[in-house]
């Protein structure tokens, strides 16, 4: 038996997989809803929002030998909730913005989302970006841990969506 890592790819995600990345993203709500927290338990994201971050380029997923293990919006342009901060930003420059992280139910509790963190620094040093920037709710305990894992920095908070958020950035060099 040989002991060789198969290959994690994280590629952009096609229209086709809507309907499976939207399952992942409703086991993510459930999830949520289980552990107490109001994050995404008002309709949002949706199918919509999948297709919407697809077709803008967005949608981006983590397989291994094909397999969609998870989901997220990475955006290369500025997101305006994170103009106006309760704290300062690291940078002031060029940042990616990751949004809407959901790992599949059958990879839960296997490290998929740090993974899918490290292949984004990754994307984003290709792109000549170097800094990430990502919001959580207060109560996210599962992001909130990887994002500590992965030594980002808490910042402030930012309002997206009408709640107060967690702000994280990464600088990457």
């Amino acid at each position: 038996m040989s002991n060789t890592t198969t290959q994690l790819i994280l590629r952009k995600a096609d229209l086709s997989e809507t309907p499976l990345i939207w399952n992942i993203l409703q086991d993510a709500i459930e999830q949520r809803r289980q552990d107490g927290s109001k994050q995404w338990q008002d309709g949002y994201p949706n199918e919509l929002t999948v297709s919407n971050d697809i077709k803008n380029g967005y949608g981006y997923v983590l397989t291994e030998n094909e397999l969609v293990l998870c989901y997220a919006a990475i955006i290369f342009d500025k997101e305006p909730a994170y103009e106006e901060i309760q704290g300062k930003w690291i940078t002031d420059g060029d940042y990616a913005v990751v949004h809407r992280v959901a790992v599949s139910k059958t990879t839960k509790g296997k490290g998929i989302a740090t993974k899918l963190f490290e292949n984004i620094e990754d994307l984003c040093i290709k792109q000549n970006v170097y800094s990430i920037k990502v919001d959580t709710n207060f109560d996210n305990i599962p992001m909130l841990k990887i994002l500590d894992r992965l030594n980002y920095t808490y910042c402030g908070e930012v309002f997206f969506r009408g709640a107060a958020r967690k702000a994280f950035e990464k600088k990457l060099v």
